[in-house]
């Protein structure tokens, strides 16, 4: 007998605590990491503050090349890396190696992106005030650059979310899973259908939630 939605309740309360869990902790691992990445690209830039052509080639060349990768031949390629890291390939816990590896490169080009919307005229005040990089960076840079830098988490974290559910392809848990195991495997059409919802709706939160952050930050300006 078919599963029923109602029965599959407690199962699917399960799959979004793993679901929660993966995305929760590669998001603050790639807003981390892709923050001081981005920064990096930034200030080597040839029109940055400490241009650096070779550090700013290879670099963007070695990001360039990881954000090409498709996230599910990324997740396989880091079996091995994924298990030597956290001892296991398979499960929610293990997932957050190839979704932090996975997105870092992508949100680093959007902080990349975002610093360079900030007026060179401020950068060029700071600096005859006697500022140093890191003051620069601190204090001008990242304030100056703060929605879009919010709204490129909003994007990176919706971003996690649909790499969870490739990862629940072959073992990592989460909503992907149960909707895999329970729904598509089984011919269950409405469980499937439910697992899509509860998706659709945490996408919608996260989203509405972003773009409300970023307009009470631009209404402030």
């Amino acid at each position: 007998m078919k599963t029923t939605w109602i029965e599959a309740l407690p199962d699917l309360g399960l799959a979004f605590g793993e679901t929660a869990w993966m995305v929760g902790w590669s998001f603050v691992l790639t807003v981390l990491l892709g923050t001081l990445a981005g920064v990096a690209l930034r200030l080597t830039a040839p029109d940055g503050l400490t241009p650096n052509r070779w550090f700013y080639g290879i670099f963007g060349a070695v990001v360039n090349l990881a954000r090409s990768l498709p996230f599910l031949i990324l997740m396989i390629a880091l079996l091995s890396f994924t298990r030597f890291v956290v001892g296991t390939a398979y499960g929610p816990t293990a997932a957050i190696v190839p979704l932090t590896v996975g997105a870092i490169p992508f949100f680093a080009r959007v902080v990349e992106a975002a610093l360079r919307e900030v007026a060179p005229g401020k950068l060029e005040a700071a600096q005859v005030m006697g500022a140093s990089t890191r003051q620069i960076v601190t204090k001008v840079l990242l304030p100056e650059s703060l929605p879009g830098l919010i709204a490129g988490a909003t994007l990176t974290l919706v971003t996690l979310i649909g790499y969870s559910t490739m990862a629940g392809a072959i073992g990592g848990g989460g909503v992907g899973d149960f909707a895999i195991r329970y729904g598509y495997q089984r011919f269950n059409t409405p469980v499937l259908l439910m697992a899509v919802v509860v998706l659709i709706v945490l996408v919608q939160v996260i989203q509405s939630l972003g773009d409300a952050v970023v307009r009470s930050l631009n209404h402030r300006r």
